[in-house]
Order: C-alpha cells, then structure tokens, then sequence
C-alpha cells in the first residue's frame, strides 16, 4: 500500500518520497507512508484557503448531506478499514472496529445533524438613552457563530479514525476547510477517510491530508499563513511548542493533551466496578488513552482489596496477536514507545514503589508488547505518580480521609478527567466539584459523547465533543441593528 498527499483535490506523489508504517504486533510495513515537503504542505494550506470562500458559503443541508455520505461510505467498507485500522495500530479487531472505525463514522453521521443546529442567539434588546451616540433608542443584537477559516488537525496516534473525524466532521461541519496532519505511526486510516470524503462529494480542497515522519511537516502545517487554528491531540510539550508558534500569528487553538487521571476510590465504593473501570487502563488498546485512570488514589478501608483486585484483573488479560479474537491486550505503538514504558517500570522499582504484578516483557515472539503492570504503595512525589506513562501500567497511592484523598488527586499538573468511585453520591459529586479536571466519572469511565471534553493545566485549551466541537470550530460574531 504506497499512499500519496491529498491537496486540492488531487492525490500527488510526494516530494520527500515514502516512509514505512509497521504493524506493532508484527514488525511486519503494512504500508508506505508519503513524506511531504515544507512546499507540499504550505501547498495544502493555500488549497484549504482556496476553497473556504465557496464552502463557508453553501447551505448548511448540503453540508450535511456530504457528512452523511461519508459516514455511509466509511460503514460500507467497515471490515477493510478495520484491517487497516488495526494492523497499522495495533489495537485488536473488536477495538479496531467499534472503537476506531465505528466511532469514526458515528462521528460523521453526528456532525451532519451538527451542521443543521443554529447558529444565532438572540439577545435581549438594549435601551439606550441619548447621549454623545445618538439618540435614545432600543437596539437589538443576535450573536452569530461563522467558521473560523482553515484548520489544521493534528491527531494522535492512539485512535487513527475516532480522533481525526471528531475534528475533521465538526470543522467541515460549521464551514470550515482542514489540513488534516496524521501521526506519522499510523496515518493510513486517514487516507481512507479522504477517500470517503471525496467520494461523498467534498469539493476540492476542502479536505486535505498530508503526512510525514520528519516534526517539520507538522511545524509547517502549523505556521502556515493561510492557516487561522490548530485543532491537536497530542503530549503537552508537543502542544506548548504549537501554542508558542500559534500565539505569534495569534491562531485560534484547540488543545487535547495529556493526562495522568486520578481514581479516587472511598472506602464505602464498590470495589467489582472500580476494579473493572480501572482495569480498562490495563486492557483498552494498551493503556495508549489520555483518559485513563492511571493514578488509583484509595483509601486504607479498601486499598488492600482494591490492589489484590487489579491485579487479579491484570493477571487475567490474555496478552497477544490482535488479530486473535482472544485477545484483550496487544502491543503498543512503536518499539521506541515500548522502551519509554519500560524505561518507567524500572524508575519505579528504583523509587521505591512494590510491583505487585507486571513489569517484564511478555513472551511473544514478534511486536511491541508490555504486561500489564500494577505498583502500589507509591508516594506522590515518584516519577511514575506524577508523570504520564501512556502504557498499561498503573500506580496506587493509600490514603486515610477525605481531605487528603482529594489533595493527592489535585497533586497533578494534568486535569483531563478524573474519577470518583463512592457509595455516598452526595459525597462523590461534592468532592467532584472540588477535582480541578475537565471532567469527572462518579461510579464509571464510561462517557457522555455530548458532554464538553478538555482540559484543565497541562491538559489542554478547550472543549469539544457533541455541540461544544461546533462552538470550538467557529467564531462569534455580534449583529447589532436599530429597534
């Protein structure tokens, strides 16, 4: 599979020529990958800026329509793309299809009602008395959201179609046109989307795609002139150095980063559900999630229990080849990822930490595996508490009453979202509202996909999700008129 750049349009041969994609379970190249030059990509942005006149201006229905084609062409191809999906992701089929290719075109079908929803607000008219304006009079005003103009969207490696549509279809959706820059790990899912896209009748232009392993095609899909915002998923020193960039043209940003998740478990929670949703840290495409509750912060009622617990559940994850409907738990990204992972189990044996199960390399013969790794009897001042891991690897942290349960889980520089696991809901929901996150789960890692998703600190700029990604694509602007 040789791919190449998506501009104006047109599929064109890459200048830098090609990289190769790899399967994590295999080390096998599922594809090659094109490398766009700095040219190439100014060259996208310039086709995103030709063509946002005439799509800013069509009927919010034919918007629509278009977001819905392409979410009907991404389900008709469901088992091919799964394939792509998974080989060049490593996650396992299930995951592949539901979480990564289903949710990407349910993401499409979203944004095409989202396309229909209104976009003035009336405002209480203002009486005005006379003055050095005018004379007295009631002025009336509507407050209006207009696309930004062009967008880069710069998406993570860890989901290559639920990430780049949650950005892609509310952009297009509101009248923008996107420059769309994948993760150099796993970027051809989003040439299959392109493909969707032209095929649903996207106009030329309105969605561009390029692709490199080189920082520099990302920093040009950033600094380009033609480019007003930059929508990305991705670590926080990678988000600072975008924002400084952005900050200097001042460019609207929309910034998902990472997390280090708190699970604050009470001694009165059920253990059978804080078990199973922190184990899904272990288990959901190898601890790769930003969400994921991470940081096990329990009280000494409960913490021996809840310890025992995960790591029975760590212990039963059958580990191995996602292609094998068994399995629960594949590989992680990249060789290079693996070792950061593994680099971090050793830091935690040296500071201290028990390793209670985990922390050697599974027994497969080929891919980029790590066990499922619990600590506990951690402190908050360790490395492996405060630092994100972005593995399958979990820390846990006693603690005796409330008010110190709630300082060590806002001992973070992160606040993406956090958890509160109590019987007590009337506490659970207080102590939420104490949490400096942009989201809380009481009792569940489960999601509300149209409630606001951000984050607070070193989490991110912003919310999106649901109504809030059309908020986030657009601007504001005020019509003021003589009553």
């Amino acid at each position: 599979m040789k791919e190449r750049l998506f501009i104006g349009g047109e599929w064109v041969e890459p200048d830098g020529g090609h990289y190769e994609v790899v399967d994590p379970a295999t080390e096998e190249v599922v594809g090659l990958a094109p490398e766009a030059s700095r040219a190439q990509v100014h060259e996208a942005a310039a086709a995103a800026r030709q063509a946002f006149t005439a799509w800013s201006r069509t009927r919010p229905e034919e918007r629509a329509a278009i977001l819905d084609r392409a979410a009907s062409l991404v389900q008709r191809d469901l088992e091919a793309h799964t394939e792509v999906a998974r080989a060049e992701s490593g996650a396992t089929t299930a995951t592949a299809r539901g979480m990564q290719v289903g949710v990407g075109a349910a993401r499409f079908r979203r944004y095409a009602k989202g396309a229909l929803e209104p976009v003035e607000q009336a405002l209480p008219p203002q009486i005005s008395a006379a003055g050095p304006m005018g004379k007295a009079g009631v002025l009336g005003a509507v407050a209006v959201r207009r696309p930004v103009g062009v967008v880069t969207c710069i998406t993570s490696y860890n989901n290559p179609w639920a990430n780049p549509a949650g950005k892609v279809a509310p952009a297009l959706a509101m009248g923008n046109t996107v420059v769309v820059k994948p993760a150099p790990q796993d970027p051809l899912s989003v040439y299959r989307m392109a493909e969707a896209l032209q095929e649903a009748g996207a106009p030329p232009g309105t969605v561009n795609v390029v692709t490199g392993s080189a920082p520099a095609v990302g920093e040009a899909a950033v600094d380009s002139g033609d480019v007003d915002m930059v929508s990305f998923t991705g670590s926080t020193a990678v988000g600072r150095r975008i924002a400084e960039v952005c900050g200097r043209g001042m460019k609207r940003q929309l910034m998902e980063l990472g997390g280090k998740g708190a699970a604050l478990v009470f001694d009165d929670a059920d253990l059978y559900t804080a078990v199973r949703g922190i184990g899904t840290t272990f288990s959901f495409y190898s601890g790769q999630i930003c969400t994921a509750p991470t940081r096990v912060i329990a009280q000494r009622g409960v913490y021996d229990r809840l310890v025992e617990g995960l790591a029975a559940y760590a212990r039963a994850l059958r580990v191995g080849d996602p292609a094998d409907p068994g399995t629960v738990l594949g590989p992680v990204i990249s060789s290079a990822h693996r070792d950061r992972v593994e680099s971090y189990v050793e830091l935690g044996r040296k500071e201290g930490a028990r390793l209670v199960t985990g922390g050697e390399r599974p027994a497969c013969d080929k891919g980029f595996y790590v066990a499922p790794t619990l600590f506990a009897d951690c402190t908050k001042d360790m490395r492996i508490v405060r630092e994100e891991i972005f593995g399958p690897v979990v820390v846990a942290v006693p603690f005796d009453d409330e008010e110190e349960g709630v300082a060590l889980a806002g001992d973070s520089d992160y606040g993406l979202i956090d958890y509160v696991f109590s019987g007590d809901v009337a506490r659970a929901f207080r102590v939420a509202g104490e949490l400096r996150t942009g989201g809380v789960g009481v009792n569940t890692v489960g999601r509300n996909m149209e409630a606001p998703f951000g984050g607070f600190g070193s989490s991110g700029v912003g919310r999106d999700v649901g109504s809030y990604a059309l908020h986030a694509y657009s601007e504001l602007q005020s019509v003021v008129w003589p009553g």
